[in-house]
């Protein structure tokens, strides 16, 4: 079965939600990046995130990028999203192996270490919209509850999570992101709290075979849940050799020339889907060309 969201409202439009199932798109991540488990993790909870932060924006044409810079083993994270379900990440280090947590889980937090969230909202304006706060735990699903009530002032409830197999393939991944509105009432929220205070992990819910509505069923029980739609979502990478190229051109006339006085073709990769892309000497002198126009 595809991975999909699903957006919601609750108790009068006084909550709005947002759930997604994401175990392909994490799967393909892994596999693209070779991801050790305690990354495919870390970075299977951003793009999770992203593909619910994606469905926010207003623009068909809007992108949405994350980041993550820690001073752990990982480095940091980067991910992109549409508003279309297209996703795409990476990890700057994407082999790190690390002794399971106190809990016996993966060490997500340990992985990426104290540092800095940042999300970046362009809407083909001049500059966009860019919101930075502290990392928390570097769990993920905290840091960005802490980041809508720091940086956008939205009270929110993040839930995200990554299972593995014991050969290291992606067992789930889903997650919710829930909002309240400014106009929420003391009851509404009493009763959301209560209700996020009775729910297991969304690890678990999603290995009971729960599907994203039943789990925004769990979240927002008793509150008039109204489900708005739903949409697939897929890691999706839109690289090209042209865009490649135009990366090659940005480097400078100078560094390409010692890669021609090298003698040899060239790959470059794509950071996002890791694929590779061929240059041969001619192509490169081709490049240097356009460099001079």
């Amino acid at each position: 079965m595809k991975d999909y969201l699903v957006r919601a409202t609750a108790a009068d439009a006084q909550i709005r939600a947002f759930a997604a199932t994401t175990r392909q798109m994490v799967e393909t991540a892994r596999q693209k990046h070779d991801t050790s488990p305690v990354v495919t993790a870390a970075l299977g909870r951003l793009l999770t995130a992203g593909s619910m932060m994606g469905s926010m924006l207003k623009g068909e044409e809007d992108l949405l990028t994350l980041q993550v810079t820690g001073d752990g083993p990982m480095g940091g994270m980067t991910v992109t999203a549409d508003s279309k379900g297209h996703v795409k990440g990476y990890a700057n280090e994407p082999q790190v192996i690390l002794p399971a947590n106190s809990q016996g889980k993966l060490d997500v937090g340990g992985a990426v270490g104290s540092g800095i969230l940042r999300v970046i909202q362009d809407s083909g304006l001049k500059d966009p919209y860019v919101g930075q706060t502290v990392l928390q735990t570097g769990e993920i699903a905290e840091d960005l509850t802490y980041y809508f009530a720091t940086s956008e002032q939205v009270p929110s409830s993040v839930g995200l999570g990554v299972l593995m197999e014991r050969d290291n393939t992606v067992r789930q991944a889903g997650g919710f992101i829930v909002q309240l509105m400014p106009f929420a009432e003391e009851e509404t929220i009493s009763r959301l709290e209560q209700n996020l205070g009775k729910i297991r992990s969304v690890t678990s819910m999603l290995d009971e075979g729960l599907m994203p509505e039943e789990l925004l069923g769990l979240v927002l029980e008793g509150m008039d849940i109204q489900f708005r739609d739903t949409c697939e979502v897929e890691f999706s990478c839109s690289c090209s050799k042209e865009r490649v190229e135009k990366a090659l051109i940005s480097i400078g006339r100078e560094e390409i020339d010692k890669m021609i006085a090298d003698g040899e073709p060239i790959e470059v990769k794509c950071h996002f889907c890791n694929k590779g892309y061929q240059f041969s000497v001619q192509e490169l002198e081709e490049i240097v060309e356009k460099c001079r126009k």
